[in-house]
């Protein structure tokens, strides 16, 4: 059963110490904080976390849907016990919302990244290269599927724009209504595979993972006429699988993708200013005044765009900010366990004064 979920033999070697110590493997296939669903051989069951992985999730973060996880089964209960998280092959790892340092992974073990972005009014090119940015650090691989193309009045043309910014990741268009495009995107997901779609509210997720299964598993909604956008439909992330073998990961509409360590990602979508700045005179520049800059040139002359230099600009500050932060806050944490270290010093030290 587990093999349509991805187990592999490398996977079972990998998992052998596992086998060892007496658990059996599972995949976590809806992510729920306190209770993830897990898929075993024995069927789904409900999870914990060990005791010992409880404390260590409060540093390194819970686990995602995706990852392979060592079990402590209980069949007949319907319930299970995590003692371990195997290693993860790729991820997709956003910034927590509400936090500089803490990272999410939103997806483990994924092989196909779907980044989703609609052609209706909400379409925004800035936004969908930080999407891409991510996508490409995951690991996996990244493709653009661009919904709602009956919305569209020259859906080939955006299709276009976005290629040339996409840094040669395939770009499908789609239209759910008139059911164009969907076979395009199950070519790129092979069997035993997995895949994520990734994208902000109101893009048509859902309204596509309803008809990649070909049934209405989730919820969908309108989106406001206002501005074009959406709310969340999908309320926890969800591993499910597909008619033709693969498996697909649903995830809540992201609004907001805090880039961590991405710089492979940024370096990836913006290839061209990347290959731009080698040009340069100087090794150093700053890509203001310096004498030879070739990014000074090519915006003076048009073939690059100010929006494009500027959203590269924003995101490598934004990257070097949370380096930064995570400098700051691991600092803090190696002064906090000084501080108890000491404190214990102290305490073995008045214990042998006071016997």
């Amino acid at each position: 059963m587990i093999e349509q979920y991805g187990w592999t033999d490398a996977l079972r070697l990998e998992f052998e110490p596992h086998a060892r110590a007496g658990h059996v493997p599972g995949r976590i296939v809806v992510h729920q904080r306190e209770a993830p669903m897990v898929m075993t051989e024995a069927g789904r069951l409900s999870a914990r976390l060990s005791g010992r992985l409880r404390h260590e999730a409060r540093e390194a973060g819970h686990p995602a849907a995706g990852d392979w996880v060592a079990l402590a089964a209980k069949p007949g209960e319907g319930s299970a016990t995590i003692h371990a998280v195997l290693p993860r092959r790729t991820a997709f790892v956003r910034r927590a919302a509400d936090s500089q340092q803490t990272l999410q992974v939103i997806a483990a073990n994924i092989d196909v990244v779907f980044v989703v972005t609609s052609l209706n009014a909400d379409f925004n090119p800035r936004r969908l290269e930080r999407f891409l940015a991510a996508a490409w650090q995951s690991g996996a691989r990244p493709v653009v599927l661009l919904t709602k193309a009956d919305l569209a009045e020259a859906p080939e043309a955006q299709a276009a724009e976005v290629a040339a910014l996409a840094s040669g990741c395939p770009v499908e268009v789609i239209s759910v209504r008139e059911g164009t495009g969907l076979d395009a995107v199950m070519a790129h997901i092979r069997p035993g595979e997995t895949c994520v779609l990734i994208g902000s509210s109101g893009v048509g997720k859902s309204t596509l993972v309803n008809a990649l299964l070909g049934e209405e598993r989730m919820a969908t909604q309108a989106v406001r006429a206002s501005d074009a956008r959406g709310r969340h439909t999908t309320s926890y992330r969800h591993l499910v699988l597909l008619p033709g073998g693969g498996l697909l990961l649903d995830t809540p509409g992201i609004r907001e993708v805090g880039l961590v360590e991405a710089d492979e990602g940024v370096g990836m979508v913006f290839d061209d200013i990347e290959a731009l700045a080698e040009q340069c005179r100087f090794r150093d520049c700053a890509h203001d005044r310096e004498p030879g800059c070739a990014i000074r040139a090519a915006l003076e002359d048009g073939s690059l765009d100010p929006a494009r230099w500027a959203a590269y600009r924003k995101l490598g500050d934004e990257i070097s900010a949370a380096a930064t932060a995570k400098d700051r806050t691991a600092q803090a944490a190696d002064r906090r366990r000084a501080a108890v270290q000491q404190r214990a010093y102290r305490a073995g030290k008045k214990d042998l004064r006071n016997p």
